[in-house]
């Protein structure tokens, strides 16, 4: 399976409380981004061992090892205190990528195909962004064919939608 580090407590990362103190004991859960249903993260480059979900932090507000995250995959993030107290949710983090290739393409004022791409369809090479958010496929564009993606609502003018493989 095919991992990539978390930039969302990936490696070395520390979760304070709102008073700037360590989050002892605090827990971060894992889900599928958009859902509260629970998503898988590794503990290692070989997805071979998953974390436990919630991830407990120890009494540095550390997680006790590393995230990993399925290649592809956008996951959602809670963090709660010890006392189930939600400190904060964020959404569509995906894993950080190396390798692969990345294009850009500035959308005109309602534009929703975009073409001059060539990956393979439906098997998930593909991830599309717009302004840095990810987009989720068949919720917000479909896969029209191995060079084009077609949006299901129209971009603003100077959208930046960046295709990553």
């Amino acid at each position: 399976m095919a991992v990539n580090l978390s930039p969302l407590a990936g490696a070395g990362s520390q979760f304070f409380d709102d008073s700037g103190n360590p989050l002892t004991g605090g827990l971060l859960y894992s889900y599928a981004a958009g859902t509260t249903t629970p998503a898988t993260t590794y503990t290692s480059n070989t997805g071979s061992v998953a974390n436990p979900n919630p991830i407990i932090l120890d009494s540095a507000g550390r997680p006790p090892n590393e995230v990993w995250l399925t290649n592809f995959n956008a996951y959602k993030f809670v963090l709660q205190n010890s006392t189930y107290v939600q400190i904060w949710s964020m959404d569509n983090i995906s894993a950080i990528r190396s390798g692969g290739t990345q294009s850009y393409q500035t959308a005109t004022s309602g534009q929703t195909v975009f073409t001059g791409l060539n990956y393979t369809t439906s098997n998930n090479s593909m991830q599309v962004f717009v302004n840095g958010l990810k987009k989720v496929i068949t919720l917000q564009y479909i896969e029209t064919n191995s060079t084009t993606i077609t949006f299901l609502s129209g971009l603003t003018l100077n959208d930046i939608v960046e295709f990553v493989q």
